[in-house]
């Protein structure tokens, strides 16, 4: 009677037949994502945190438990799997112990979720203050199975604040038995109270090769061939998450199978790769303008993201900065192929023009970031870096003459507005005696024409120039080793020297010596600058040698030598010294504790006929000098101190 039933049955197609047994080809009903299989389940297991496992590992070891512990980090950096294992080391049989079995009973619970002595809970879900005071009422309950009460709360900064005060008890004293877990992203949203009662944890980003080699591990173990550069690619777009990386896997398993290459990679998810950066980096050091535009255009018309270009573009051109200052540390996040190529873009150009790059590329970036049209953006800092580039810098220039000059010391010292000077060249002793090689043409005309660019302007009208004082007997100027007979040569064939182009004026007169020099430009510095003219009248002059004219300071008058060591004060009083002394000297200040404050004289003007400057010194101290309100208004410091104090300047009745 069945057998007919079925037959009718199927005859009518009421029941069809068809094979119990699944197909072959359906996954299993257990199938489990990358992220969650292969878990971290020791503190072996850990990847990326070592930090983190040595202070527990050495906690557990040592019996110095505390009641509260917070883990801060990123996302998908192990702060929940680190909290599970610290939990199973506490309630393991036989623990506390950091070397556990994750196969026990207990261990498999913990991991699971599923165990009656660890409590999780979603602080996102459960942040009102009746779920607190519910968590409260469990706290007292002894342990089923296990030595504690765990109580592991996720994103426990979206807690409320009477949520976090109802907790703060509790928090401080628990019970023997109990111990808390705290994981959040954002761990400024914690009120500071319990931030206090907890011992605080930061995971950091997990480094690319790390995750590059254990997704490669993971590859291995699932029968999967995966590229290296597609590891690389997955990991650096993983920013530092390992569990994004694994889900970044499973969906490029389920996308092309058991074969894995880096395109595949680059068409998912819309990276770039390494060659498409390295060529487009390449294109701009090369000042390939319209090579990395076309690139810039077959990127955008692709679809591909240009912030991202940009942002792995600045990257590049930071591993070229590290590269040239430590290889080994710019290849050890790369892998060879990527480090090899590297090497070869570090060469084309120098360290100034990548610092200048990724200023303008960075600024593009932030042009870029709410515009509509990024593109437009992106093209004009293509265009402004072939413009850096092609640009020479006083520094291209002085290292072309060190070099025509055999490698000779170029110094630049600071000028009044803060900009290098021109360059002064000082030659060695030995290289004085004997001539230099006939310099080319073209280098020739070079250093005219820096000499013409860099030559201080005239001051319109000039100054008068003082006659020599002649309370001193001025030194005779060293002059230069005569060449030697044999090797004598027209002028334009000796030794290439770029004079100082600070020299004094035809009409200065002779040059001056000692302290006359010092007191010529104390009297030429208080006509132009009365505010600071009383700060260097409290300096006494030392010595004078080749390269500084050396003054002291008495002790307490250390505000005048900050006044007198800003730039600008600094340039003015040494162009003054320059146009007194016949050469470039530098001003030096030592600060005497056998120096004594004096009264301030002005200095005599070089112009006038009275007594020597010793007579003048022992006269009474003439009237000082009216200032002109104009001219006071002016002055640099004046306008800063208004500016910083918010005042203003009155005449008093």
């Amino acid at each position: 009677m069945l057998r007919g039933g079925l037959e009718v049955r199927a005859r009518f197609g009421h029941l069809p037949l068809a094979d119990p047994s699944p197909p072959a080809s359906l996954p299993p009903v257990n199938y489990q994502v990358f992220a969650r299989k292969y878990r971290p389940q020791t503190f072996d297991d850990v990847l990326g945190q070592d930090h983190v496992v040595r202070t527990l590992r050495n906690a557990i070891t040592q019996n110095r438990l505390a009641h509260a512990y917070l883990f801060v980090g990123p996302r998908g950096t192990g702060k929940t799997s680190t909290a599970r294992i610290f939990a199973k080391a506490l309630n393991c049989p036989g623990g506390p112990s950091a070397d556990f079995d994750p196969n026990e009973s207990i261990c498999v619970e913990i991991a699971e979720g599923r165990s009656l002595d660890v409590t999780e809970i979603d602080g996102a879900s459960n942040n009102s203050v009746d779920d607190i005071r519910a968590l409260r009422e469990t706290v007292n309950y002894a342990p089923a199975v296990g030595n504690f009460r765990i109580y592991y709360i996720d994103e426990v900064h979206m807690l409320s604040t009477s949520a976090f005060n109802a907790l703060l008890k509790t928090l401080e004293e628990p019970p023997p038995h109990v111990k808390f877990i705290f994981a959040t992203t954002e761990a400024h949203k914690i009120l500071p109270t319990i931030l206090s009662r907890c011992q605080r944890f930061d995971l950091r980003r997990i480094p690319t090769p790390v995750i590059s080699k254990h997704l490669l591990h993971i590859a291995e173990l699932e029968g999967l061939t995966l590229d290296p550069l597609a590891a690389h690619a997955v990991a650096t777009g993983a920013d530092g998450g390992m569990r994004d990386a694994q889900s970044m896997l499973d969906q490029l398993v389920a996308f092309c199978g058991n074969h894995v290459q880096e395109q595949d990679v680059l068409d998912i998810f819309g990276f770039t790769s390494h060659r498409t950066v390295s060529d487009l980096g390449g294109a701009i050091l090369r000042g390939e303008t319209a090579s990395a535009l076309s690139q810039l255009y077959q990127h955008a018309e692709s679809g591909k993201d240009l912030s991202r270009l940009l942002a792995d573009l600045i990257f590049h051109f930071r591993n070229l900065l590290v590269h040239r200052v430590d290889p080994e540390i710019a290849a050890r996040d790369l892998p060879p192929e990527m480090a090899e190529s590297l090497a070869d873009q570090a060469e084309l150009q120098s360290t100034d023009k990548l610092m200048l790059l990724i200023d303008q590329f960075a600024d593009a970036e932030a042009s870029m970031k709410w515009a509509p049209n990024k593109r437009l953006y992106f093209e004009i800092g293509l265009i402004k870096a072939a413009q850096t580039l092609g640009e020479v810098s006083l520094s291209d220039v002085v290292n072309a003459l060190r070099r025509s000059l055999g490698g000779e010391s170029i110094t630049l010292p600071a000028s009044p507005s803060g900009a290098a000077a021109p360059a002064s060249v000082s030659r060695p002793a030995a290289s004085i005696s004997q001539p230099s090689p006939q310099p080319t043409a073209a280098l020739g005309s070079m250093k005219d024409q820096i000499k013409a660019n860099l030559a201080p302007k005239e001051p319109s009208p000039p100054p008068p120039a003082p006659p020599a004082i002649t309370s001193a007997e001025p030194e005779p100027r060293p002059q230069p080793a005569a060449p030697e007979p044999a090797a004598a040569a027209p002028v334009e064939t000796k030794a290439p020297v770029v004079p100082s182009p600070a020299q004094p004026p035809a009409d200065s007169g002779p040059a001056l010596t000692g302290e006359a020099l010092w007191q010529a430009t104390q009297a030429e510095f208080s006509k132009k600058y009365a505010l600071q003219s009383s700060y260097a009248a409290e300096m006494h002059f030392m010595s004078v040698d080749e390269r500084h004219l050396i003054l002291g300071a008495p002790a307490d008058q250390r505000m005048a030598v900050m006044s007198l060591e800003r730039p600008a004060t600094r340039a003015a009083l040494e162009e003054i010294l320059i146009k007194f002394a016949g050469r470039r000297l530098l001003i030096k200040i030592e600060i005497r504790e056998d120096l004594q404050s004096r009264e301030i004289v002005l200095a005599p003007d070089p112009t006038d006929t009275a007594p020597p400057p010793a007579a003048a010194v022992e006269a009474p101290p003439p009237p000082p000098p009216t200032i002109d309100e104009a001219e006071f208004k002016k002055d640099p410091l004046i306008k800063e101190a208004l500016r910083i104090f918010e005042a203003k300047i009155t005449k008093k009745s």
